[in-house]
C-alpha cells in the first residue's frame, strides 16, 4: 500500500485550508433495559457497553475502562502500522497491548481516599521488524508516540466541558 499516495491530497487539502482539517466526532451514549447497560452510537457504529462486573454488571459486554483501553489500543496500533508504512520500515508484525489499574473501591464510593479512575495505563507494543535497523525502530517509536491522537490526549489532556440540560 502506498499510504503517501493515498494521503497527499489530504495533506494538500489540509495545507491550503487548515478549516478543512477540524473535525468532530461524537459518541451518544442512550440507556437501555437495565441500568447496568446502554448503548453508544459513534456514528459508524453502535457499541453494547455495561457496567463491570466488579460494579453489578454480567462481564458480557465492554465496560467503559475497556472502551477507553480500546481506543488506546486501536490508536497505538493504527498509528504504529501506518508510521511504519509511510517510513518503509520493513516490518513483520506489530501488536499492541494496553493495561490500566483501577481500585473500584473509588467507583463504589466506599472509600474516599481511593480515586476513581485509572491508576496506571501501560502500552506495550510488540514489535517484530527484524529486517529494521535501530534508528528505524527508534524513529518508530518516538514518531508513533507522537502523532497517536489517544495517547496523546489522555497524556496532555485537554479541557472538558461538561453540561446538563
Amino acid at each position: 500500500m502506498d499510504l503517501r499516495s493515498i494521503q497527499r491530497p489530504l495533506k494538500e487539502r489540509y495545507r491550503s485550508d487548515p478549516e478543512a482539517a477540524r473535525i468532530t466526532l461524537r459518541a451518544t451514549g442512550s440507556q437501555v433495559d437495565s441500568p447496568l447497560s446502554c448503548s453508544v452510537d459513534i456514528g459508524r457504529a453502535i457499541y453494547q457497553a455495561e457496567a463491570h462486573a466488579g460494579v453489578g454488571g454480567s462481564g458480557m459486554a465492554a465496560c467503559s475502562g475497556d472502551l477507553l483501553l480500546g481506543a488506546l489500543a486501536a490508536c497505538a496500533q493504527l498509528t504504529c502500522q501506518m508510521v511504519a508504512t509511510a517510513m518503509s520500515i520493513p516490518f513483520e508484525r506489530i501488536e499492541v497491548t494496553v493495561e490500566g489499574d483501577l481500585d473500584l473501591r473509588g467507583t463504589l464510593g466506599i472509600a474516599k481516599d481511593v480515586p476513581v479512575g485509572f491508576q496506571a495505563i501501560r502500552v506495550r507494543f510488540d514489535v517484530e521488524a527484524p529486517q529494521a535497523t535501530a534508528e528505524q525502530l527508534e524513529a518508530l517509536r518516538e514518531k508513533t508516540e507522537q502523532y497517536c491522537v489517544v495517547m496523546q490526549t489522555l497524556l496532555n489532556p485537554p479541557p472538558v466541558e461538561i453540561r446538563w440540560s
